[in-house]
């Protein structure tokens, strides 16, 4: 499945806990969501709060994992210094607490909590960096990985200063900052992260190959323009830079979804197991939170079709993706340590043997009917459909976490 030896593979000790802590802090976040209602700003303290205990607790968290493990893949190629990933999770977990507690509670914490998150991310960048300069091949995928990783970079930069002018240390406009950090974080590095390994993963798990790379190129070069031209837009307070922007990612997320489909149509297994219906549902969400994001930008339009937008986004997209990436991954990389030395000396499981199927199964359905509920709350700004949403969304972090559980704990 993954072509990559031992002789540079991380052990699964090093990875392990990124998954474990990364869906720990999932399951609090969902929690977290029943102390908000279905309106609200994102101006308010507890709101960012939420937000960064949500994008770097759970997705930076996971995504940082995934990477230490897949980077050898796409760039076949071992780690420069893969040991750093033993210091990268304590302080960006460290630094996650500490952010969420400033936001909501202390906000003289938040210079601290920044400045943990702000380390572990370079040091995380300084690494992925020195890696790829050991790489001898150019594919799309390492490219997005460099991209991705310069926009982290400015978005942790920019993020920091942000926190530095909540809590008092320095002046700063915090609302024009601000935009440019999110979209740097969540535009340009995490949706190009996602971008890059997914055109690597989908058309493994699906056995799916020999398809045109044509739409994934353009998206590529789109988001990235956009992306690039939001931050500087938002820095230099120009609007139409800024609008050029978001009208460049949403044109490329569009070429994105028809690689997708691209790759859908040529796919081989047609069994729909848990990652199948994960990816199903997280395409249809980014189609979903593409077309209310469109509609937000109306001259009459609500902001309850934005919130939705961004609900459908994270916890539909985003969420589904992580999630349905690893039931695949995670039993891979416990059979890789414990079961392929044996292999040919005794019998040793399949993959698909390795996840819970009634526990993955409970985890999508609750998840999937709580993301749907939660998003028609927020746009018809209804309390009560909100928290049934969130309710079963709680539900459904509940069987994530008991499935990595039985995963990571398989042939023990």
């Amino acid at each position: 499945m993954f072509a990559i030896g031992k002789d540079f593979a991380p052990p699964l000790k090093l990875i392990a806990p990124y998954f474990k802590i990364g869906v720990s802090f999932y399951l609090i976040a969902m929690i977290a969501l029943l102390g908000f209602g279905a309106t609200f700003s994102y101006q308010e303290m507890a709101v960012a709060g939420w937000v960064h205990l949500f994008l770097l607790g759970f997705v930076m968290i996971i995504i940082f994992g995934a990477m230490a493990q897949l980077i050898p893949v796409v760039l076949e190629v071992g780690h420069a210094i893969v040991d750093l990933y033993y210091v990268i999770l304590p302080l960006l977990g460290l630094g996650t607490i500490g952010m969420v507690v400033g936001f909501w509670m202390a906000p003289a914490l938040l210079p601290y909590g920044g400045l943990l998150v702000l380390t572990s991310m370079v040091i995380f960048a300084i690494e992925a960096f020195a890696t790829l300069r050991k790489a001898e091949i150019q594919t799309l995928t390492v490219k997005t990985v460099a991209v991705s990783n310069a926009f982290l970079l400015l978005g942790i930069l920019t993020g920091f200063a942000i926190a530095l002018g909540l809590s008092g240390v320095i002046a700063i406009d915090v609302a024009t900052m601000l935009t440019a950090h999110v979209y740097a974080v969540l535009g340009g590095f995490v949706l190009l992260t996602i971008m890059g390994l997914s055109l690597t993963l989908i058309p493994m798990f699906s056995l799916a190959h020999g398809f045109d790379e044509t739409p994934i190129k353009r998206a590529f070069n789109l988001v990235s323009l956009g992306a690039g031209l939001v931050f500087i837009g938002a820095l230099l307070g120009i609007k139409v830079v800024q609008w050029l922007g978001y009208l460049s990612s949403m044109v490329g997320v569009g070429f994105y979804i028809q690689q997708i489909y691209i790759i859908f149509l040529l796919t081989v297994r047609k069994e729909m197991d848990i990652w199948a219906k994960s990816m199903l549902f997280g395409f249809g969400s980014l189609i979903i939170s593409l077309i209310f994001g469109l509609i937000s930008f109306l001259p009459q339009a609500d902001e309850a079709w934005l919130h939705a937008s961004v609900w459908f986004l994270m916890l539909g997209f985003i969420g589904f993706l992580i999630n349905g990436h690893l039931y695949k991954i995670v039993p891979f990389l416990v059979w890789f340590e414990r079961f392929s030395p044996l292999v040919g000396k005794e019998k040793v499981p399949m993959l698909h043997e390795m996840y819970p199927k009634a526990q993955s199964g409970m985890m999508f359905w609750y998840s999937a009917i709580g993301t749907v509920l939660g998003g028609i709350g927020l746009l018809v700004q209804n309390d009560f459909l909100f928290k049934a949403g969130v309710s079963l969304m709680i539900m459904g972090a509940i069987f994530l976490y008991m499935s990595m559980s039985k995963m990571l704990g398989y042939g023990k």
